[in-house]
């Protein structure tokens, strides 16, 4: 379904956001991408999505190769990968229906799809998409009046309605608070493994990852440093995600959550959060 080897992508500056990246993913598998803010994971994402091309290496998605695609590969392969976006992305004057909707037009490029008038067929699976993330009740509502939890279903409602191969999502939850954003993550991984489609996420919040997601992939400075379940996931490896140039941590099991955002932001909250979490693991030791 998706296979990467020796990825690299350099940006017109010279920065070199992968390097020799390497890992697959099955068809149903859901999987957890962590690191540092600048590691390369969005990086990675929008090179797997063909909106940049990577330097070198390998990438095959559905058999394609985007390495050496043409614009109009990689357009088609684009309308087969469903994208959910951290900032949502809706257009928020029109309805959750034709935001939804919006996910069929590369699937049907008929002029009457561009002026919004989609067929029987494409209305049917819009219905069954916002059912997956029990978002129909609001299908006749602007998006402009959702709730931040709300806008995210809608997303992943969008995304699915593109009958995909493979989805990807950009911390899809880091704008939501901790409560919301386990539901959505519940509800993307849900309807991901209901349809049984390969699923990638961004994510900062390593708790969310580990309780959800079949595999953990870890990336620093732009390498996979870790590629496993996440019980796996041991104080030796965060330290190597997370603070490969700073002193180790003691990572506790209960605050994963703040320990990835203190490695993540690097400041004087950052330093303070950690402390208290060491005092914590010390304390329940």
């Amino acid at each position: 379904m998706l296979k990467i080897r020796n990825l690299s992508h350099v940006y017109p500056n010279g920065y070199q956001a992968l390097k020799s990246v390497d890992f697959s993913l099955k068809q149903g598998e859901v999987v957890a991408i962590i690191g540092r803010s600048g590691a390369g994971k969005s990086t990675l994402l929008r090179c797997i999505n063909g909106l940049e091309r990577a330097a070198s290496g390998t990438l095959e998605v559905d058999g394609v190769d985007l390495i050496n695609a043409g614009g109009a590969e990689i357009r088609a392969l684009q309308s087969r990968i469903g994208f959910i976006w951290q900032e949502y992305n809706l257009i928020e004057r029109i309805s959750v229906m034709n935001n939804v909707l919006a996910g069929r037009l590369g699937r049907n490029q008929s002029q009457a799809t561009w002026a919004f008038h989609f067929t029987k067929e494409d209305r049917e699976i819009a219905v069954e998409a916002l059912e997956r993330v029990n978002m129909l009740h609001r299908a006749h509502f602007r998006a402009d009046r959702l709730s931040g939890g709300e806008k995210q279903r809608v997303g992943i409602a969008r995304a699915i309605a593109q009958q995909p191969s493979l989805i990807l999502a950009d911390e899809p939850v880091a704008s939501l608070d901790p409560e919301l954003a386990e539901q959505v993550m519940a509800d993307l991984v849900r309807v991901a493994r209901e349809t049984g489609v390969a699923t990638l996420i961004n994510i900062h919040d390593v708790e969310l990852a580990t309780q959800f997601c079949d595999r953990i992939v870890g990336i620093a400075q732009g390498t996979v440093v870790y590629d496993g379940p996440a019980d796996g996931l041991t104080d030796e490896v965060l330290n190597r995600t997370y603070r490969f140039d700073r002193a180790p941590k003691v990572y506790g099991r209960t605050i994963l959550r703040e320990a990835a955002r203190a490695a993540t932001h690097m400041d004087e909250e950052a330093e303070r959060l950690l402390r208290q979490a060491k005092r914590r693991v010390e304390t329940n030791v």
